[in-house]
């Protein structure tokens, strides 16, 4: 008689649907938020992870799952978390509060210390030690945190390998000015043709951010900021657009973390012939497009609106990355559904405005905008 083999523990993936990493979060008895959108992320209920010593809570919206890691954490008034050595890079955006981060590599390396404040961004470089301070006493502070776990944890099984690793990184980066003003780069690489690309490691003001080039074909005059983070393959973008104006669906990969440094607006979400999902967002406010939903960004506020995308690995870039693509992947405004448009006016209506929306861009489907104004 043949016995069966013993039945192997699942560590995730297509047995479960899950994947190794879905496990590992489930285990740390954190609050875990799913579905489509998070209105503010800065009032979520979070709990105390003993693993960085702060409250905490996992993000994974339908299209990051798999993809990329987005959590929340909370330092109290005057606090200074333990220091923490991570094997991946890690983007860090501030939604609330004010402080300093310390980096180190090695146990002796030479310490650099900056301060940040609301809108904030930074990259904590992989294989470094680091430690994060709220300077003040009456509030505490919020950050976003956002990496490509997921993925490499359906590689290698094993926390330790990226939590409480030994390893030492050579010293491959400039250290002296890993924290620097950005720079500029002209870009020819990029499939939608040249561009300026900035490269650092702060960035200390998303919202103040002005900085910007024109972003000729999603529509609405809006302009763009392409960001690539020094030593590390992890980049994103930021749009800022016009107040009382929208832009043009399109459609790509999953797993881009959508943050909203300021603006007042909803977006559009939907799977092809599916129906509609849609996403009221505001200082704040976090979503992701699932992979291959067309998605579509609308701001009814009085300011100009900005969303910054938080991009997955290259691999996860999916569609509308091709000018040929772009009839597929984009929906031009004389081809969109009607009720885009009556919902739009019908949002500005009920706030007593009007949209600025040229009747020609419904019209023309070689509409030129004016990019004088972001």
């Amino acid at each position: 008689m043949v016995q069966s083999p013993a039945k192997p523990k699942l560590l995730g993936g297509r047995a479960d649907k899950r994947f190794t990493y879905d496990l590992w979060m489930e285990e740390q008895g954190l609050p875990i938020y799913r579905g489509y959108y998070i209105e503010d992320l800065r009032t979520i209920d979070l709990k105390l992870w003993d693993l960085r010593g702060c409250k905490t809570a996992f993000v994974q919206l339908m299209g990051m799952e798999g993809v990329n890691e987005c959590r929340v954490s909370e330092i109290a008034p005057g606090e200074t978390l333990p220091p923490f050595k991570l094997e991946i890079d890690e983007i860090v955006y501030v939604l609330q509060g004010r402080g300093l981060t310390t980096v180190w590599r090695g146990k002796d390396g030479a310490k650099r210390t900056f301060e940040w404040q609301p809108h904030s961004m930074f990259l904590i470089p992989r294989g470094y030690h680091h430690q994060i301070s709220n300077t003040r006493g009456d509030q505490p502070v919020r950050l976003l945190h956002y990496n490509y776990l997921p993925v490499v944890m359906s590689a290698v099984d094993d926390p330790k390998f990226f939590f409480d690793n030994p390893y030492e990184r050579p010293d491959e980066m400039d250290e002296e000015s890993m924290y620097a003003e950005a720079k500029v780069m002209a870009d020819d690489t990029g499939t939608l043709g040249p561009r300026n690309m900035w490269y650092g490691n702060f960035f200390p003001d998303m919202r103040a951010w002005d900085k910007l080039d024109p972003f000729r074909g999603r529509g609405a005059g809006g302009h763009v900021v392409f960001i690539q983070f020094a030593g590390s393959p992890m980049w994103c973008h930021m749009s800022v657009f016009p107040a009382k104006t929208y832009k043009k669906a399109h459609r790509h990969g999953p797993g881009r973390a959508i943050v909203i440094p300021g603006g007042e607006g909803y977006s559009i979400m939907w799977q092809e012939g599916q129906e509609k999902v849609v996403v009221n967002w505001h200082e704040a406010s976090l979503f992701t497009p699932p992979g291959g939903w067309f998605h579509q960004h609308f701001n009814v506020g009085g300011t100009p609106g900005r969303y910054l995308a938080l991009h997955p690995m290259h691999q996860f870039a999916g569609h509308s990355e091709q000018v040929a693509d772009r009839a597929r992947d984009q929906i031009e405004y004389p081809q969109e559904d009607p009720w885009i448009r009556e919902k739009f006016e019908g949002e500005m209506a009920k706030r007593n405005l009007t949209s600025v929306m040229p009747d020609g861009a419904y019209r023309d489907l070689n509409f030129e905008w004016d990019y004088s104004k972001a």
